[in-house]
C-alpha cells in the first residue's frame, strides 16, 4: 500500500510495528494461560493473528485458551476488528469468526460494517513479539496484550487510560468471556472517576452512577417508581468524567448491543455481563462533556428537529371520558390565563381501546373534527396515544389488513398472542418492511378521520399483561369489562423449553431475576428473517418510533412529533421521551431531574416527566413546586392516571398562580429554547444539562443533581422539599442575574452555596454573565408568542474592566421536515457585545436574513446588566445606515443592582453596577445592527 501523505506514512509505520509485535511466535491449544480462580468464568483468549483491513483498520483472530462450560461452551474463534473511525472515535468490534451472530441491524442504525469474517485472510503470526502493541489514531490509542487477550484505550494528549480489560488473579472479574449466551468483559477504573448514563432507570442518589447498585438493561414495562431497576429504555452508554490536575477530561463508552445485560459498577471497575450478540464498543474522546455527546450523536443520529409548538405546555389525562370534558379543559386553561399549546388524549377516544378508531358515542367524528378545526385555528395542537398491540377482532379493519399482509410477530408460524388494553392482541413486527408500509397506511387512514398533529407511542417495551404462550379462553369473555384492565385473562402456559426463554445466565430483570419473557413478548418468538425476540426485544420501541416517524412525515411532508416510552440507542433521532409512570411524591420530583439529565446524555434532549405525578393525587403544595420545575423541562406536560383525581393546573388557584409565573417565563424563553433544539439537532447538545457541562473543572459540581442548566448559562434552582420557602443553591464563580428581576444579582468569587428566597409561587432562575439571551413577550399560545417583538438581555460580569458576551437565535418555518439554513425558510443570528470603561457595543451578524425580514420580527428592547450606566454619545446603525432609526424616540432607564451577597471593592472605590434598559427600538431581526455608547463597566 502506497502512502500519500506524511500522516499516512506514520499510520502504516505504526501498523507494521503492531503486526510485528502483538502476535506470539506460535500458538497451540495447550498454550499456557493464567489460571483463573474457581469463581471466575473462562480462561480467556489469545490473539493469534493480526493484519490491516482494506478500510485502514486492523483485523485479528482470537482463539480460546481452554474451553469451559459455565453458562455454555466458549466460542472457539473470535474476530477482532479495530478502527479509528474519526479523530475522536475508536471502534473495537469482537464477534464470532466462524458464523454470523446477531448485531443491531445496520439498516436500523446506519454505521460502517466491519469486514466479514468468512472473507478475511488472517495474517500469519510473527516472530520476536512484545507483549503490548499500540494502534494510534487522532486522540485515542488502542493497545493490547496477546495472552490472555486484553485491550486498553488511552488518551494521547495526557496518556491517561480510559478503558483497560486486563484481568489478573486479584481482579473481581474475568478475562474476556465469549459464549453463545454469555459474554463478559470488564474495565478497571480510577476511584475518582464520575460515571453517568447506563439507563433507563430511576437513580435515587442523583445523576452519578452509584457503586454496587444494579444496572440492568432490558426494556420493561414497570413503573418509574421502581428504583435501580430496568425500565422502559435500554442505553448501554456511559460518560466518564475525570479531573486531572484541576482540568476536566470526559470520554464516552458505548457498547452497541441490544441483548439483555447486567452492568456491575464497583467504583474501581465496571463489568458487562451480556446474554447474547457481540461486543461492539465505541469510544469517544471528548474531552469536554459536550464534545462527548456531540461525538456520540454523530454516530447514533442527531436528535430529531422539534416543532416550535412542542415547546409549549401540554395537558393530558387518562380518563377524559368524552369530548366535552376535553373541550372544558381547553376552555378552563384559557379562562385561567395559563398557557396551553397541546391537548392530548390517552385511549379514551378509542373504540374498545383499539388503535386508529374512535368511540362513536364519546368522541363522535363530526364533533371531534369540529373541535379540531377550532383549536387549530387558534394554533393549538392535538395528540393521541397509539399502542403497538393490535386487537384480535374479525371486524377490525386494521387487524384484518395486518393479517392479510402478514405483519405480526410469530410463534410456531402463527401470530404471537398477547394481551393489553383491547384484550387479545398481536404485535406488529417493525423489522419487517411490509409492516412499516402497513403501519404508515393505517396512520394515513386515521389521519384522514382525525387530523392529529403528533402521535404518542406507548406500551412498546413491548408490554404484555400475560406471560408465556397464550390462547383465547373458551366460553368466557376476555377481558370481562369490569375491574382493572391489566389482569391477564388469556389461557397461558410458561415457556421454558428453549434456550431463548431460559438462558443459562439470568440477568437481574425487574430486580428479582424474573424470566426475561415475563410480561412481554415470549423471547423465543420470531421476527422477520428469523430474528428472535430474545435478540431484538430492547429495540422494539426504537423500530416502532422509526416506523411512526416515517408514517407521519409521509402525510404532508411536515415535521413529525412523536413521544415514545421505550427507547434505545439512536431513538432521539426520531422521538421525544417522557419518563413514564411516576408518583406524585417529593422524591419523584427530585428523581425527574436525574432522569431528564441522563437522557440528554443519551441523545434524547426532548424529555420531561409527568408534571404533578401520574398517580396518586399530589398535594397542592407539591403540584405548585412541580409546575415551577416542570415549566423548565424541555418537554413540559401535565398527565394523570385514570384513577387519580383531576390535577389540571387550574384545579387549585395557588397552582394556577405558580403556573402563570413559571409558564409565563417559559413562553418568553421560547425563542431561546427553540434555538437550543436547533443546537441539539446539529450538534447533539442537550437542552437541559448538568451544571458541570458549563463548569467541568469544578469537581464539587460533578454530583449536583438538584439544579440544572438550560443551554450553557440559564440555571434552574427549584424547591424540591415539602414546606420549604427558600432553597440552597450552588453558584459557580461569576455573576448570576435573577431572570425574573434582572436588577438582582449574585456574585460568586468561588463556587458557593447561597440561600435564596423561594415563597410558594417562586422558582429561582439565574442567567450567567457573558450571555446574550433573546426573549419575547410571551403569551398563552406559542403561535401568538412567536410573533411578538424581541428583547435582548446582555449580561456582563459585575466589577469586570473588560467583558464580552454572546448569544444566538434560530428561527424557521417549523413545519419543514428539517432544521437547516439555506432553504429560504430560516434565519440564524449571532449576537455579540463588548464593554470597557470607555465603550459599550452590541451588534449582530445575520445569516439568511430573508425569512426573518419577511416575518417582520423586530427587537424592541435591549437590556444590559453589569454596567456603570450610560453617558456621552449613543449611536446605532442598521447595516451601515446610522440614520435609519430616530434615536430621540429611544427610552433609556437605569436601575441599580441589588446584590444578595456584598460586592467587594475594586481598588479604592466601591463598585457601582446598574441595569440599563434601552427601549423604543424597532431593530429588524433580519438586519445586522451595531449599537454603542460611552461609559461601560465600572
Amino acid at each position: 500500500m502506497v502512502s500519500s501523505s506524511p500522516a499516512q506514512a506514520i499510520f502504516h509505520l505504526t501498523l507494521l510495528l503492531i503486526i510485528s509485535s502483538c502476535i506470539p511466535p506460535s500458538f497451540s491449544q495447550s498454550t499456557p494461560a493464567t489460571t483463573s480462580p474457581p469463581t471466575k468464568i473462562g480462561n480467556g483468549y489469545t490473539l493469534v493473528s493480526l493484519q490491516e483491513s482494506p478500510d485502514g483498520g486492523l483485523v485479528g483472530r482470537l482463539q480460546v485458551n481452554r474451553r469451559n462450560y459455565i453458562y455454555g461452551a466458549d466460542i472457539p474463534f473470535l474476530q477482532l476488528y479495530i478502527k479509528h473511525e474519526t479523530d475522536d472515535r475508536l471502534r473495537v468490534h469482537i464477534s464470532d469468526a466462524q458464523q454470523q451472530r446477531w448485531e443491531v441491524p445496520y439498516d436500523i442504525l446506519p454505521r460502517d460494517r466491519p469486514p466479514t469474517p468468512s472473507t478475511q485472510t488472517i495474517g500469519r503470526s510473527r516472530k520476536n513479539p512484545i507483549t503490548v502493541s499500540e494502534f494510534s489514531g487522532g486522540e485515542l490509542i488502542f493497545s493490547c496484550i496477546s495472552n490472555p487477550f486484553s485491550f486498553a484505550v488511552r488518551r494521547k494528549s495526557n496518556g491517561e487510560t480510559l478503558f483497560n480489560s486486563t484481568s489478573d488473579q486479584s481482579s473481581p472479574y474475568n478475562s474476556l468471556v465469549f459464549k453463545d449466551q454469555y459474554l463478559e468483559i470488564s474495565t478497571s477504573l480510577p476511584k475518582d472517576a464520575s460515571l453517568y448514563g447506563l439507563g433507563e432507570n430511576t437513580q435515587p442518589h442523583g445523576i452519578k452512577l452509584n457503586p454496587n447498585e444494579p444496572y440492568t438493561l432490558w426494556t420493561t414495562d414497570q413503573s418509574a417508581i421502581n428504583l435501580n431497576m430496568d425500565l422502559y429504555g435500554s442505553h448501554p452508554m456511559y460518560m466518564d468524567l475525570r479531573n486531572v490536575g484541576g482540568e476536566a477530561y470526559a470520554h464516552g463508552v458505548l457498547l452497541l448491543n441490544s441483548n439483555g445485560m447486567d452492568v456491575l459498577y464497583r467504583g474501581n471497575s465496571l463489568t458487562y455481563k451480556v446474554i447474547g450478540g457481540i461486543f461492539d464498543f465505541y469510544f469517544f474522546s471528548g474531552p469536554s462533556p459536550l464534545a462527548v455527546v456531540d461525538q456520540y450523536t454523530q454516530l447514533v443520529g442527531r436528535p430529531a428537529p422539534m416543532p416550535y409548538w412542542s415547546l409549549g405546555f401540554h395537558q393530558c389525562r387518562w380518563g377524559y371520558h368524552n369530548l366535552s370534558v376535553v373541550e372544558d379543559v381547553v376552555e378552563n386553561y384559557n379562562k385561567a390565563n395559563i398557557p396551553l399549546d397541546v391537548i392530548w388524549n390517552d385511549d379514551d377516544h378509542m373504540d374498545g381501546h383499539k388503535d386508529f378508531t374512535l368511540n362513536p358515542t364519546a368522541y363522535p367524528q363530526p364533533k371531534l373534527q369540529d373541535f379540531l378545526q377550532r383549536i387549530h385555528a387558534r394554533g393549538m395542537k392535538y395528540i393521541v396515544i397509539i399502542d403497538p398491540g393490535i386487537g384480535v377482532n374479525s371486524s377490525y379493519g386494521t387487524y384484518q389488513r395486518g393479517l392479510a399482509k402478514d405483519v405480526f410477530i410469530k410463534y410456531d408460524g402463527k401470530p404471537y398472542l398477547a394481551q393489553v388494553w383491547p384484550g387479545a392482541v398481536n404485535f406488529p413486527d417493525f423489522l419487517n418492511p411490509a409492516t412499516v408500509s402497513w403501519w404508515g397506511d393505517e396512520v394515513r387512514r386515521f389521519h384522514e378521520i382525525v387530523p392529529v398533529d403528533g402521535l404518542w407511542i406507548d406500551m412498546n417495551e413491548a408490554s404484555n399483561f400475560c406471560s408465556g404462550l397464550c390462547t383465547l379462553p373458551q366460553g368466557k369473555q376476555c377481558p370481562t369489562g369490569t375491574g382493572p384492565g391489566w389482569i391477564c385473562c388469556l389461557d397461558c402456559k410458561n415457556i421454558t423449553k428453549t434456550k431463548w426463554d431460559d438462558p443459562p445466565y439470568k440477568i437481574n430483570a425487574s430486580g428479582t431475576h424474573v424470566p426475561i419473557g415475563y410480561k412481554t413478548i415470549a423471547t423465543s418468538a420470531v421476527h422477520y428473517n428469523g430474528v428472535r425476540e430474545y435478540d431484538a426485544h430492547s429495540m422494539y420501541g426504537f423500530t416502532h418510533a422509526i416506523a411512526t416517524h416515517k408514517a407521519l412525515q409521509a402525510l404532508q411532508g411536515k415535521r413529525p412529533f412523536i413521544l415514545s416510552r421505550s427507547t434505545f440507542v439512536g431513538s432521539g433521532h426520531y422521538t421525544a421521551h417522557w419518563t413514564g409512570d411516576n408518583q406524585g411524591t417529593w422524591n419523584d420530583l427530585k428523581y425527574s431531574i436525574h432522569t431528564m439529565l441522563n437522557f440528554g446524555i443519551f441523545g434524547i434532549p426532548m424529555v420531561g416527566s409527568d408534571i404533578c405525578g401520574f398517580y396518586p393525587q399530589p398535594t397542592e403544595e407539591l403540584c405548585n413546586r412541580w409546575i415551577e420545575l416542570g415549566a423548565f423541562y424541555p418537554f413540559s406536560r401535565d398527565h394523570a392516571n385514570y384513577y387519580s383525581p383531576r390535577q389540571e393546573l387550574y384545579q387549585w388557584e395557588t397552582v394556577a398562580e405558580s403556573a402563570r409565573n413559571a409558564l409565563g417565563m417559559r413562553y418568553k424563553l421560547l425563542p431561546y429554547l427553540y434555538t437550543l433544539t436547533y443546537e441539539a439537532h446539529t450538534t447533539g447538545a442537550p437542552i437541559a444539562r448538568p451544571i458541570f457541562f458549563s463548569f467541568p473543572n469544578i469537581q464539587e459540581l460533578y454530583g449536583l443533581s438538584t439544579q440544572f442548566l438550560l443551554g450553557e448559562s440559564l440555571m434552574i434552582s427549584p424547591v424540591l422539599d415539602q414546606g420549604q420557602t427558600n432553597v440552597s443553591a450552588v453558584f459557580p464563580p461569576g455573576t448570576w442575574y435573577n431572570l425574573f428581576d434582572l436588577s438582582q444579582a449574585i456574585i460568586s468569587k468561588e463556587t458557593q452555596t447561597v440561600t435564596l428566597d423561594a415563597p410558594l409561587h417562586v422558582i429561582n432562575v439565574h442567567l450567567y454573565q457573558n450571555t446574550i439571551l433573546p426573549m419575547q413577550r410571551g403569551g398563552l399560545i406559542s403561535k401568538e408568542a412567536k410573533m411578538t417583538p424581541f428583547t435582548l438581555i446582555v449580561t456582563f460580569p459585575a466589577g469586570a474592566t473588560e467583558a464580552r458576551a454572546k448569544g444566538k437565535l434560530y428561527l424557521d418555518d417549523d413545519e419543514l421536515p428539517d432544521m437547516s439554513l439555506g432553504n429560504g425558510q430560516s434565519t440564524y443570528v449571532e449576537f455579540y457585545a463588548s464593554a470597557s470603561k470607555e465603550n459599550v457595543k452590541v451588534w449582530s451578524d445575520v445569516t439568511d436574513s430573508n425569512y426573518a425580514l419577511d416575518k417582520g420580527w423586530v427587537i424592541e428592547k435591549v437590556t444590559v446588566v453589569g454596567l456603570a450606566g450610560i453617558g456621552g454619545q449613543f449611536a446605532i446603525d442598521v447595516e451601515g445606515n446610522a440614520g435609519i432609526l430616530d434615536v430621540s424616540k429611544f427610552k433609556m432607564v437605569e436601575t441599580e443592582h441589588k446584590f444578595l451577597n456584598e460586592m467587594k471593592k475594586v481598588g479604592e472605590e466601591e463598585n457601582k453596577s446598574v441595569m440599563v434598559e434601552i427601549g423604543g427600538l424597532a431593530l429588524p431581526v433580519g438586519k445586522q445592527f451595531t449599537m454603542s455608547w460611552t461609559l461601560g463597566i465600572s
